[in-house]
């Protein structure tokens, strides 16, 4: 009977000499395959790190493996078809660490199944026991995307269905002009506290700055904490001389879109008049404090424009 072949695994090798007993080679973990080796470039003292290259090692032969052919779904593990999504499409989205934790908690639920149990019985009992239906769908819309990839790369023999939950109703609650003043006023006027005694130190002055440029412009966080006001590759930019907010040039572009809009005629003001000028200004970041007051709100609400420089025309701010 022939040999049978072990399992990947590691090995030490020694330290290594030449003939003459002159130190060429430090000891270091092997993985031995066969007749396969591939060093781990860990040494003697790293087992740890030794171990955790013998694991990517093992799920990379086995996602190989998986690649192999077309084969039906009932023989079909869904993790082989996460880790392919995982590897060749997760890491080219805008947050791919947040793809991986989505694909993450499907594996707690579906790790065990193959293709072949994947229906819709099976699609709302993990919305039942995710407990958040957004949640839910969202990470059911990641497993869909997964398994459409697997097929698209000729890898399963039929179509596998994913059954979503229904989508929430949109959001009908909106902030007032009142309420949005009463917001800006509270982070201006605070005063920080120390040992039980307000301060003369206005610390959040720069959350009513950030609230005034969001609820004019109605632009995501990130754009505005990235924003700013030169041409800088990869971020949001405010041209102050012509008064519009440009979007990310040469940054990957997602479905949240950044357009070109018109910046209104008060925060221009601001921006031009005060905020440029502050001493935590620098060329390359707006700066971190600015003056509010309720005639800061916008009249005519926010909203978005489009590829051309628009005039923001929604009345109202959702929450």
């Amino acid at each position: 009977m022939p040999r049978r072949r072990h399992a990947p695994r590691l090995w030490l090798r020694k330290a290594q000499y030449d003939r003459h007993g002159k130190f060429t080679h430090c000891a270091v973990w092997i993985i031995k395959d066969g007749q396969y080796r591939e060093s781990t470039r860990c040494g003697e003292d790293d087992r740890a790190g030794a171990e955790r290259a013998l694991m990517a090692y093992i799920g990379r032969k086995h996602l190989d493996e998986a690649q192999s052919g077309t084969r039906p779904p009932a023989g079909i593990p869904v993790a082989d078809v996460v880790a392919l999504y995982g590897r060749d499409v997760a890491p080219k989205h805008a947050r791919p660490h947040e793809t991986a934790s989505r694909l993450e908690q499907l594996l707690r639920f579906f790790g065990g199944d193959t293709l072949g149990d994947i229906n819709g019985d099976r699609c709302r009992e993990y919305a039942r026991q995710r407990g958040s239906t957004a949640a839910a769908r969202r990470e059911l819309e990641d497993l869909r995307a997964a398994i459409n990839h697997h097929r698209r790369e000729g890898l399963c023999s039929a179509i596998v269905e994913v059954v979503l939950p229904e989508k929430g109703e949109s959001r009908d609650r909106w902030l007032a002009r009142s309420e949005a003043a009463r917001l800006i006023w509270s982070a201006w006027r605070y005063r920080e506290i120390q040992r039980g005694q307000p301060t003369g130190r206005g610390s959040r002055q720069h959350v009513a700055r950030f609230l005034v440029a969001a609820l004019y412009t109605a632009r995501r966080k990130q754009a505005l904490l990235s924003a700013a006001l030169k041409p800088i590759a990869g971020r949001p930019w405010v041209d102050i001389d012509s008064g519009v907010f440009y979007g990310r040039p040469g940054a990957n572009r997602t479905k949240k879109r950044q357009p070109v809009i018109r910046i209104p005629r008060r925060l221009l003001a601001h921006i031009r008049s005060r905020w440029r000028f502050l001493r935590q200004f620098t060329p390359t970041t707006i700066p971190t404090t600015c003056a509010a007051s309720t005639r800061d709100i916008p009249r005519t609400g926010t909203g978005s424009g489009t590829e051309t420089p628009q005039p923001n025309e929604n009345k109202r701010y959702r929450t």
